[in-house]
């Protein structure tokens, strides 16, 4: 009966093709993507590993099964013993800022512990939590870049499952990123809560395949293996041009802002407004020292970016909401141009960097190259053969076309 009242669950093709607030430019998905099912609705394949069992889902906001059912509710009205909830960085419903502490709490509508892997940076359970439940189930929906916490807190997941026997179950969703590759693969002597795997940048996998990879190339501690087990979504090639339904953290509000992502986040390690405190995040970038900009911009405390960069500030700066084009964008890949013309524009030299650039990239020549006056094209041909090495390792492990 429980199954029943579901079905319709399980038909629901959820995306959104409606252009979101702040977003000038209407995003055009592929028309293939109204067919997309994400892991979470393939019942039949995750459920049965359940029954029994007590449970705990790593999930958020972006964990939806149907646009009114979250994966939480879901599995409880099917009589899932769910015992606890895992929150990644900016929390069960993802309100916290980026980095900020968010300690463990209730959720108010069922009662269930929530337990933080975000209290004190990234962190993986303790064996306190791990004894709590038997299964984990983790669904998250990434936005396929190295320096977003979620692949980091699934393989901090990961190793303690692996150490204490716990089955670890992967609902998988969709890589909005998922139709290119590009960066520097990370030197591992800069592994950090935004640098966990020797992957890209821009890896091009989904998290499930990412999953898959981690435990074929024996990435956790001393080389082990977890108990994994990744429902695909279906109908999902990684060409398609997919809107996240929902925003997956406070200052990635729309797909302008996801694309641009990979290339603004560096700003990240500068001294230079990356848009937080806007209605523009990662879609603008300035300073109140840049001088020759018509743009002008002023962080203020909102939710979600509480104490931004150069908070009440006047900036100078670029507005990249209106342009390039999202298809420019895409194109591209990543493009650092832009920091190139900030370092070059506020003329500070080290002061413009800071330790935490290298966490970001991932590797010590490009900060070295653009202090030399490389241009962007020469420094991103330094990751080209990461790129092609990369790609062929990653191919034992991916699931989709």
């Amino acid at each position: 009966m429980k199954k029943l009242l579901f079905a319709m669950a399980c038909c629901l093709l959820w995306t959104s093709c409606a252009s979101q607030p702040g977003e000038p430019e209407i995003f055009i998905e592929d028309e293939r993507a109204a067919h997309i099912q994400v892991g979470a609705l393939s019942f039949d394949e995750y459920l049965p590993l359940l029954e029994g069992k007590r449970v705990s889902i790593l999930s958020n906001q972006t964990g939806m099964v149907s646009p009114t059912s979250h994966l939480l509710d879901t599995l409880l009205s099917m009589g899932v013993n769910v015992v606890s909830i895992m929150s990644p960085e900016h929390g069960f419903r993802g309100e916290a800022d980026a980095g900020e502490h968010v300690g463990d709490d209730v959720d108010s509508k069922t009662g269930i512990p929530i337990r933080s892997l975000y209290a004190k940076g990234i962190n993986r359970p303790s064996d306190e939590v791990m004894d709590e439940f038997d299964v984990m189930v983790f669904d998250l929906q990434d936005v396929g870049v190295r320096f977003y916490t979620y692949n980091a807190t699934m393989a901090r997941v990961m190793d303690a499952c692996a150490e204490k026997g716990k089955k670890f179950i992967v609902l998988d969703r969709p890589n909005p990123l998922g139709f290119y590759v590009d960066g520097p693969i990370l030197d591992m002597k800069y592994k950090s809560g935004v640098g966990w795997l020797p992957i890209p940048i821009v890896h091009g996998m989904t998290l499930g395949e990412l999953a898959l990879m981690i435990n074929g190339e024996k990435w956790l501690k001393d080389r082990a293996q977890c108990d994994l087990t990744v429902v695909p979504c279906r109908n999902y090639t990684r060409d398609m041009k997919y809107r996240l339904p929902i925003k997956p953290s406070p200052n990635l509000p729309n797909m302008r802002s996801i694309y641009l992502y990979p290339s603004i986040c560096f700003f990240e390690a500068t001294p230079v407004s990356l848009g937080r405190g806007t209605d523009g995040p990662f879609q603008l970038f300035g300073h109140p020292n840049m001088k020759g900009y018509d743009f002008k911009f002023t962080p203020r405390s909102v939710p979600g970016a509480k104490n931004p960069p150069q908070l009440d500030r006047e900036c100078q700066g670029i507005d990249l909401r209106y342009s390039p084009s999202l298809a420019e964008i895409n194109e591209k890949g990543i493009d650092l141009t832009y920091v190139i013309e900030a370092y070059n524009n506020l003329n500070l030299d080290d002061h413009f960097f800071r330790s935490f650039f290298e966490l970001l990239v991932g590797r010590d020549y490009v900060r070295k190259m653009i202090k030399a006056g490389k241009s962007a094209e020469e420094i991103e041909a330094m990751w080209a053969e990461d790129v092609v090495a990369f790609k062929q390792q990653r191919q034992p492990y991916l699931i989709y076309e």
